[in-house]
C-alpha cells in the first residue's frame, strides 16, 4: 500500500491496482474510518475488534468470485454454500449478532464511520506524535506502515522498563503488553478507546521522561 493523503497527521494508504482479486483481512480497520470496499473481492473481518463480541466473524464477497472452487471442499469451508442458505447454513451465533447490531446502532449515533474517523485518527496522531518526540520510546513499524488501531512500540532503554510498567499501573492502564513475537508495548485504539485514555497514556510516557 502506498501514502496517498493525510488527515489529523495520519498518512492514510491506498489499495493497489491489481488485476487479480484482492483479499483482505480487516479484522482491525472494520469499521475504523471510510473506506472504498468496492476495491475488495472479498474482506473478512473478525467481530472483536470493532464490531461486536468475539463469536462471529464478518465476509462480505463478489458473486463473481463464487462458483470459483474445482476442487473438493469441506461444505462449512464454500462461501457458495454460506451464500445460498443467506448465511444461515449453520445456527448462527445469534447473541454475538445481536450485539453487533447494537454496535452498528451506536456507530450512527456517533456520527457515523466518517465521524469516527477523525476520532480515530486524532487518537492515532496523539501517540505517534509522542512517539516521535520523547526520546525514551521508539515506533516499531514504518511510519509509512503505522496502523492507526493499534500503535506498537518500545522503550530505547530497557532499564526504564519496570519504572514505565509501574507509573502505567498506576495510571489505570491495562493491556499494553506488546505482540509476543516482538514484545514491547502495543496500545490497541479501537473505537470504543476514548481518547482521554490515549492522553493518559502519553501523560505517562511524559512523566517517566521527566523522571529520567
Amino acid at each position: 500500500m502506498t501514502t496517498n493523503n493525510t488527515i489529523f497527521g495520519t498518512q492514510y494508504k491506498s489499495f493497489p491496482e491489481t488485476n487479480i482479486p484482492l483479499v483482505a483481512d480487516m479484522s482491525s480497520d472494520i469499521f475504523s474510518r471510510a473506506f472504498d470496499y468496492s476495491k475488495f473481492d472479498l474482506f473478512y473481518a473478525g467481530a472483536q475488534k470493532n464490531m461486536g463480541p468475539a463469536g462471529t466473524t464478518l465476509v462480505i464477497i463478489k458473486e463473481s468470485l463464487l462458483n470459483k472452487v474445482t476442487r473438493t471442499i469441506p461444505s462449512m469451508l464454500s462461501y457458495e454454500v454460506h451464500a445460498s442458505k443467506e448465511s444461515m447454513f449453520n445456527t448462527p451465533p445469534v447473541f454475538a449478532i445481536y450485539t453487533s447490531l447494537l454496535n452498528m446502532r451506536w456507530i450512527e449515533a456517533q456520527g457515523g464511520i466518517g465521524a469516527l474517523g477523525e476520532k480515530n485518527a486524532a487518537k492515532a496522531t496523539l501517540i505517534y506524535d509522542e512517539i516521535d518526540r520523547n526520546s525514551l520510546f521508539e515506533g516499531f513499524a514504518n511510519k509509512t506502515d503505522r496502523s492507526e488501531m493499534n500503535a506498537t512500540f518500545n522503550l530505547t532503554d530497557s532499564s526504564y522498563t519496570e519504572a514505565f510498567d509501574d507509573l502505567c499501573k498506576a495510571a489505570g492502564i491495562s493491556g499494553l503488553k506488546g505482540h509476543r513475537s516482538v514484545g514491547g508495548y502495543r496500545a490497541s485504539m479501537y473505537n470504543a478507546m476514548p481518547i482521554d485514555s490515549v492522553e493518559i497514556l502519553v501523560d505517562c510516557m511524559q512523566a517517566l521522561e521527566k523522571k529520567y
